[in-house]
């Protein structure tokens, strides 16, 4: 199946949009499982599909591993989304999420940081290399 590059971008600049308003309008310093419904909610406000929480089952040398992992958000079955709140991001978040779509198969991820003082800052996109 063919991925429309055209839509991700779009919905990678909608979700850093509406991410960014959340950040100005609320500011740092929630929990991440507050933003993360929240941008969800603004997501499907905007027609988006979300889908949140859900587990992964990964095969790994021909052996199934159920639930290996929850990602935060997938949007349009195309991209994930893992939000995090702290103060600084380390190498392995990033890492997660490009682990993350690796196994999943997508094209892109998106690591959204709400915690940092400037949400610009705080905003990764990870593309699979392997994709």
């Amino acid at each position: 199946m063919k991925t429309d590059l055209a839509n991700i971008e779009g919905l990678i600049q909608l979700t850093f949009n509406l991410g960014l308003e959340i950040h100005r309008d609320v500011g740092p310093g929630l929990i991440e499982s507050v933003y993360e419904r929240v941008l969800a909610d603004r997501l499907s406000q905007h027609g988006v599909k979300v889908d949140r929480q859900k587990p992964v089952h990964v095969d790994i040398y021909g052996k199934r591993y159920d639930d290996a992992f929850r990602y935060d958000l997938l949007l349009n079955d195309v991209l994930l989304v893992e939000v995090k709140s702290l103060e600084r991001l380390g190498p392995i978040h990033r890492k997660q999420v490009l682990t993350y779509i690796r196994l999943m198969n997508l094209p892109f991820g998106l690591l959204l940081n709400f915690g940092c003082a400037m949400f610009k800052d705080g905003m990764q996109r990870i593309g699979n290399d392997r994709h």
